[in-house]
């Protein structure tokens, strides 16, 4: 893995971002969660050597549709038969100290965070 990471993942067909968003934090976290806004969208295009799917040789276009939301129930644990290695919560004045990917702090400083983010 290359680091800590904001749950998410892709949209099952059909489905709407805010209930993909919903969605992936149950799967990957165990909380149920409800959105209290978007923060903003994100835009990545992943080169074809840098995808993580064997045999990709189209690049990915990713779109990062990033929200606040507030956990509502369920517990944490670590995602089953998924692509999330481990679960954990972090104190905001802890999140300096992680090695984490860039979307954590495209959404810092998103959410007006920026002084967590460096």
């Amino acid at each position: 893995a290359s680091g800590w990471t904001l749950p998410g993942g892709g949209l099952e067909p059909g489905e709407s971002p805010d209930a993909a968003a919903c969605r992936e934090a149950r799967e990957e976290t165990g909380y149920r969660v409800a959105l209290d806004e978007l923060l903003g969208i994100h835009s990545r295009v992943i080169p074809a050597r840098r995808r993580l799917v064997a045999g990709s040789d189209l690049p990915l276009q990713a779109l990062r549709i990033v929200y606040r939301a507030h956990v509502t129930g369920g517990e944490l644990r670590n995602e089953t038969d998924g692509t999330t290695d481990r679960a954990e919560w972090f104190p905001l004045s802890e999140v300096r100290r992680l090695k984490r990917v860039s979307l954590v702090n495209i959404g810092l400083r998103m959410a007006g965070l920026e002084s967590f983010a460096r």
